[in-house]
């Protein structure tokens, strides 16, 4: 499993940039400002120290047929319908979860069996936590699964607040990272719920794989990325769904304290329905890893995006689109005074509402000891990243004749300044 094998694969650290789309995002001194396709490099590290670093995980790498870790995870046991009317027995048994191969199995069977609680059901499954062994406030939840498929299957990666014996449900908070019923084979959910937006009304989005696949065929990876006052979902490093206090018309955030993990298979329930003749049993849902990173820096310090394996920067002629290296001045260049306009790429440069290119500066160090400003000229969003912000900057002439520059850029809200990253320069 050479994913597998990468510790830390993380999706978002490093990106490349693979095309530029027809159109303009916004028109400043110059013709067009191009919106990126930006796809993952699947060698990306996730241990990126300027962003995150991993504090737990569960590679599921112990012996075949053995328990999971018991100083990781426990489990929930009974038959009661969970306050959802689901159909099984959730037991701690290996029949129903064990490792394999290097994962987690968990295995929904189609079998009459009656708990310790006196419940008497026709399937067993599990669903594991970890309760009392681990909580963690804020960071990035990240598990990479294969789900089972078939009418009235329920898996789910999730997490409840860690007060929720004395808070209770939902004022615990629930993050449900993802969900699937398996009638919809092509879609997950990411939905958090807490009180006045629960249950049915929790708040959320579906995702859904292009062209029919399903999510039952292969391994993909969900996470959230949470942080004060924000969660946002993704699905193989895609950001699908950003949900702030905003979100919940004046109904109470209850997302500011330790949170823990839940994985499990629901048989059956209100929302996914019950079994029927096409459900195929037993069904299993393969757990690669979970891994939980903090933040290596406080969420308001910039950092530019570099190519894997290097320190250049991801960047761009904001007009004629070419890689570096690039020219101060080019005749290719058809603004006005036909000086290249570089396009950078930030994560962590947070924009409110109506802030513009006064919000951010940038600089660049020559190398032989000559720092320039760049003036900054834009900045905004990248559609469907929204946790990347352009930055265009105009190269000074005080680079004409330099080789390469390191360029950072710093965000005048919080007076933080972000890492160097290269730029190659040509004559």
């Amino acid at each position: 499993m050479s994913i597998k094998n990468a510790p830390g694969l993380y999706p978002r650290s490093k990106l490349f940039v693979r095309t530029a789309l027809r159109g303009a995002l916004s028109t400043v001194l110059f013709a067009a400002i191009p919106a990126f396709i930006l796809i993952a490099c699947p060698t990306a590290n996730a241990g990126n120290p300027a962003v995150w670093s991993l504090v737990w995980s569960d590679e599921f790498d112990g012996p075949n047929g053995s328990a999971v870790d018991s100083s990781k995870w426990s489990f929930d046991i009974g038959g009661n319908g969970w306050g959802n009317n689901e159909l099984e027995t959730y037991t701690s048994r290996t029949a129903n979860s064990d490792l394999e191969g290097g994962f987690l199995v968990i295995k929904a069977l189609k079998e009459t069996f009656t708990g310790t609680d006196g419940f008497n059901r026709n399937y067993t499954s599990a669903r594991l936590l970890t309760k009392n062994k681990f909580s963690q406030a804020y960071g990035r939840f990240e598990a990479r699964i294969k789900i089972p498929y078939g009418q009235g299957l329920w898996p789910a990666f999730w997490m409840l607040g860690d007060n929720i014996n004395t808070a209770g449900w939902p004022n615990c908070g629930e993050v449900d990272i993802m969900e699937n019923i398996g009638k919809e084979p092509s879609i997950v959910h990411g939905t958090f719920h807490g009180p006045g937006y629960s249950g049915a009304n929790g708040i959320g989005a579906p995702y859904t794989l292009p062209n029919g696949q399903k999510f039952s065929d292969a391994f993909h990876t969900f996470a959230v990325e949470w942080e004060p006052n924000v969660v946002r979902f993704y699905v193989d490093g895609l950001l699908y769904r950003t949900q702030t206090p905003a979100d919940l018309n004046g109904k109470t955030w209850v997302f500011d304290h330790p949170f823990f993990i839940i994985l499990n298979v629901a048989v059956g329930g209100g929302w996914p329905g019950n079994p029927d003749t096409t459900t195929v049993f037993p069904q299993q849902m393969l757990v690669d890893y979970v891994r939980v990173y903090q933040r290596a820096t406080p969420s308001n310090v910039p950092v530019l995006l570099t190519e894997e394996g290097s320190n250049g920067a991801v960047t761009l002629d904001s007009v004629t689109f070419q890689r570096d290296p690039l020219p101060v001045r080019t005749s290719h260049n058809f603004s006005q005074d036909q000086t290249t306009r570089l396009m950078l790429l930030s994560a962590n440069l947070d924009l409110q509402p109506g802030d513009d290119a006064s919000m951010v500066t940038a600089r660049a160090d020559d190398g032989q000891g000559h720092i320039v400003p760049l003036i900054v000229e834009w900045v905004g969003r990248l559609p469907s990243f929204d946790w990347i912000t352009v930055v265009i900057a105009k190269l000074p002439d005080g680079l004409l004749n330099a080789n390469q520059a390191l360029i950072s850029v710093t965000a005048q809200r919080s007076g933080q300044s972000s890492n160097q990253v290269s730029v190659s320069l040509s004559p």
